[in-house]
């Protein structure tokens, strides 16, 4: 059985959106999981956050090392990219660590804090990684919104994240409809 260009690009195409897709969930979930710690725990959820600075970005250079694999982009490059964009982030994160110690912020307010400049790290980041990193960071940032203007968040998160999957899934479903006749055509 041979497989055409096309054929094989749509394949290809396919098996990165199930990747990106798993990262969106596997990144919602620890999102969802760390609003749950913050408001249980502020102290806990300010060292959580920042662990998780280093999952995503351990997660966008896995997407960029998938998508530099696909187009003539240097690892080496995106490599660098990545960790001054993240290191960029620590080092306003370790900011905050050291007005949290001055006492010029509590313990609550600095672990939302750093899901914003988490949320817009993410965000910006989706610019180099593709627009599910976005998503992520939108995610984030609304997350910080809701948890500071309503008691029972919990059910809000998990409905924004269900509808971000779902549409995610849903414009990868059209998409590839769209693109299946007209690879045909060629």
């Amino acid at each position: 059985m041979n497989i055409t260009n096309s054929e094989h690009e749509i394949i290809s195409q396919k098996r990165k959106f199930q990747v990106e897709e798993g990262i969106l969930i596997f990144l919602l979930f620890l999102s969802l999981l760390g609003i749950a710690i913050t408001h249980f725990s502020p102290a806990d959820g300010y060292w959580y956050w920042i662990i998780m600075i280093f999952v995503f970005a351990f997660c966008a250079i896995a997407i960029g090392w998938l998508q530099s694999k696909q187009k003539e982009i240097g690892f080496k490059k995106l490599l660098y990219e990545q960790a001054f964009h993240w290191g960029s982030c620590m080092l306003v994160v370790g900011a905050m660590f050291t007005l949290l110690h001055s006492d010029h912020l509590t313990s609550h307010n600095t672990g939302l804090i750093i899901l914003l400049i988490l949320s817009l790290g993410t965000f910006l980041d989706g610019q180099r990684v593709g627009w599910r990193f976005s998503l992520v960071g939108l995610f984030l940032g609304i997350s910080a919104i809701i948890v500071s203007h309503f008691n029972h968040f919990m059910w809000l998160e998990i409905v924004l994240a269900i509808l971000i999957v779902y549409g995610t899934v849903m414009w990868e479903i059209k998409w590839h409809k769209y693109l299946e006749p007209h690879s045909e055509e060629e």
